[in-house]
């Protein structure tokens, strides 16, 4: 709620869509030219090119050098949270991965979880943690990358299931009392928290059905039964590791923690040592072979630990289809996706320092004449701000303020806005691959924003649903109604 909105008269708004047409062309050209490649480094220096285009835009109509890098360290400051989340994230991996805690969820998911059931499986069993914890990033963090694992197994394509993680924990994200989105939404738009959720649900709800349905036909069509041998898997996957549901402690006590509403850092650093000791009780012999030594000692097992919280890591197994799931890199892996949100901080930093968001927003906002044309122009801007701005927080913050008196005008009850900045400027971040939440999910699941875009149904159906119910006029609660009651 302390974010200033930067205003720039001057700037037309032309101007202002110079420097996204600019980073759209560069980033679709680099993405041509480098594939699946152009994560690992290009995009990120695209990114500044942007931000260099938006810096030129600026200095055209007077805003000085000084204030923009004000802005950049402004916003590279707000995400020294996330940043320090994704390098705990990275450790956590690691020890969850040497201490058998995520070969024992795959191992017991691939007995539990049949192949025709497991996508909408995959997508409850998100719903719930998240709703539990408040949080998408803490889901991805436990039980997505498990299923992710478990997906692997079965012989699923990576994006289907990260689809189904992600459809999953955006429910919970924006249902749960815990949300900070879903606490931030009503801030912004002058409404009470519980109006939020329960007037919310009514475009979630139907939007959760229908992406559910869509992972029980598309769970059905895909034939993944033939080409994996379970029973054989289960071997290997006991061969490697000590497998235990004592494992499942480390878990329980993460997501114990987040439910007390414990800061995620301090959890995920609480889950990571837990790990490291049990990977020292339960697996010692893969700690011996990181740390390349026969009986263990106080040193070696540090060495090992250490090794697999902040390196790459490969617990070696015969089966290939278990190969890629044993690899973790750890804090390592992890600088890659902080490399993007540093970049892309600068260029949404600079674009607000010049004034470009919040003349995208009131351009958006004058061709609202309508009920349906404000709802529009609303999620429009989230859209543009998910994009431009690079985060969820910004495309809540900056439509809630800009477009809270237009709602007043039309006679709309604070809820239709606070319900129209969850379904999409919370959902949508997770589309975008150099926003901070999809820069994040992709590097903890390990699969890119665009192999799991096309299925991460509930994120893209969710505004379109809002729409929906704006044009025709479906629950659309007045000023005047909410008086009379």
């Amino acid at each position: 709620m302390d974010i200033k909105i930067h205003k720039n008269k001057e700037l037309s708004i032309g101007e202002a869509l110079i420097p996204v047409a600019a980073l759209v062309i560069m980033l679709a050209f680099n993405v041509y030219v480098y594939g699946d490649e152009a994560l690992s480094g290009s995009n990120q220096f695209v990114l500044l090119l942007g931000g260099a285009v938006a810096a030129i835009v600026g200095f055209f109509n007077k805003v000085s050098y000084h204030k923009m890098i004000e802005e950049v360290s402004e916003n590279v400051k707000s995400t020294v949270g996330a940043i320090l989340i994704l390098l705990m994230v990275g450790a956590l991996a690691g020890t969850w991965l040497v201490s058998g805690i995520i070969p024992s969820m795959i191992y017991y998911g691939l007995q539990i979880l049949s192949p025709a059931i497991f996508l909408p499986a995959t997508l409850i069993i998100c719903s719930i943690i998240s709703i539990a914890t408040g949080s998408s990033w803490t889901t991805s963090a436990t039980v997505g990358i498990a299923l992710i694992g478990v997906g692997g197994a079965l012989g699923f394509n990576l994006g289907m299931v990260a689809g189904a993680v992600i459809s999953g924990a955006y429910f919970g994200d924006k249902l749960s009392p815990m949300s900070d989105t879903t606490n931030l939404a009503p801030a912004m738009a002058g409404t009470d928290l519980f109006t939020h959720i329960r007037y919310m649900a009514l475009t979630t709800i139907p939007t959760y059905v229908i992406t559910f349905i869509l992972f029980i036909v598309l769970g059905l069509s895909v034939d993944v039964t033939g080409n994996v041998d379970i029973a054989t898997l289960l071997t290997d996957i006991k061969a490697s590791f000590t497998i235990s549901p004592w494992l499942f402690l480390v878990p329980v006590v993460v997501i114990g923690l987040i439910i007390r509403k414990t800061e995620p850092l301090i959890a995920l650093l609480i889950g990571t040592l837990l790990a490291a000791a049990f990977a020292i009780f339960f697996q010692p012999h893969i700690i011996n072979k990181i740390a390349g030594v026969d009986q263990m000692t106080f040193q070696s097992a540090y060495k090992g630990v250490m090794n697999a919280i902040t390196g790459d890591v490969v617990v070696a197994t015969d089966n290939k289809t278990l190969e890629s799931l044993f690899t973790s890199g750890g804090m390592k892996k992890m600088l890659g996706t902080i490399w993007l949100i540093l970049c892309a901080m600068v260029f949404g930093g600079i674009m607000d320092a010049i004034g470009a968001l919040a003349r995208i927003s009131h351009a958006l906002l004058k061709l609202a004449h309508t009920t349906f044309g404000l709802f529009a122009a609303t999620v429009g801007s989230c859209l543009a701000l998910n994009i431009t701005a690079s985060d969820q927080y910004l495309a809540i913050v900056v439509p809630g303020k800009m477009f809270a008196k237009a709602y007043e005008k039309k006679g709309l009850a604070p809820e239709n806005l606070s319900r129209t900045l969850e379904d999409s400027g919370t959902v949508s971040s997770v589309l975008i691959p150099w926003n901070t939440c999809g820069a994040y999910h992709a590097g903890t699941l390990g699969v890119s924003t665009f192999d799991y875009l096309p299925y991460a149904f509930f994120n893209i159906i969710s505004p379109f649903m809002t729409l929906l119910f704006a044009a025709f006029n479906i629950k659309i609660r007045q000023l005047v109604a909410e008086k009379n009651n």
